[in-house]
């Protein structure tokens, strides 16, 4: 039992400095990410350029590490976006017994469709921009934290301390908000960094599709999108992006995973 809690936390910290690393490596990357040199074209990498040129000569190291900090603050900014709408949805429709149907259905039907496809059909009518992208990708994941915000909440409801705040005479707001939303608060964690991690990929996914943040936007996504045509010859333009994005997700799978084992008390005790 030690040793696998050692080993989990090993695997923790792992993943917190890789995503650390990922944010950190665009202020010590000496190269301009933007900087073009036909001369220096598809070179290979070496101790020059440690991930080689792209198509235009730019280096792919610096272009890689201020396009992971993009791509983390996108699915930063999705989080954050789908755990507003979704929590909201969620502690109204667990809490309120007249709206809970009515809601019910609402997120019923988002999580229907596929989180590509309705991040397509968003984007192909709010336009592709920067925050469209968050836009999109915010109002397709809302419904994930929405249901289990609702789950935590329906358990709450009927909790004796919410009785007893209503009885001296607590309003619906202050209840919401000081009782059931802290109680709620693991949950949303948990389910938060799963959809940091979803927001990555469906980021890349838009971007590779060309409806997702403009190409001039310098992401994970978009260079892997503008590399296609040189993965044969330049395997390397895509190669190091798309591992940066496969490290990222697992780093935010293996944080989500820790925190699930930690505030969850049954598994906690297990444990």
């Amino acid at each position: 039992m030690i040793r696998d809690l050692l080993e989990r936390r090993k695997l923790v910290l792992l993943a917190i400095l890789l995503l650390a690393a990922m944010l950190a490596a665009s202020w010590f990357s000496g190269a301009d990410p933007q900087r073009i040199n036909i001369v220096q074209r598809l070179k290979p990498p070496s101790f020059v350029n440690l991930f080689g040129t792209d198509d235009f000569g730019r280096d792919v190291f610096a272009r890689v590490a201020h396009g992971a900090r993009m791509s983390l603050l996108i699915g930063l900014l999705v989080t954050i976006v789908a755990s507003l709408i979704g929590a909201a949805l969620g502690l109204l429709a667990g809490f309120f017994r007249r709206l809970d149907a009515a809601l019910s259905r609402v997120l019923d039907a988002l999580m229907s469709f596929p989180d590509i496809l309705l991040a397509i059909a968003l984007m192909a009518a709010f336009g592709p921009s920067l925050f469209n992208v968050v836009l999109a990708l915010g109002l397709a994941y809302s419904p994930r934290i929405g249901r289990v915000v609702r789950a935590g909440t329906l358990a709450l409801r009927q909790a004796p301390y919410i009785e007893a705040a209503t009885a001296m005479g607590a309003s619906s707001l202050r209840l919401l908000v000081v009782h059931v939303l802290p109680n709620v608060m693991p949950l949303l964690l948990v389910q938060g960094t799963f959809v940091f991690a979803f927001a990555l990929l469906t980021e890349s996914a838009l971007s590779f599709l060309g409806t997702g943040v403009p190409p001039e936007v310098p992401t994970l996504g978009n260079m892997i999108a503008s590399s296609q045509l040189y993965f044969r010859s330049a395997a390397w333009t895509m190669l190091f992006p798309g591992a940066a994005i496969a490290l990222a997700v697992l780093s935010l799978q293996v944080i989500g995973d820790w925190l699930r084992d930690t505030l969850d008390p049954i598994l906690r005790n297990v444990r």
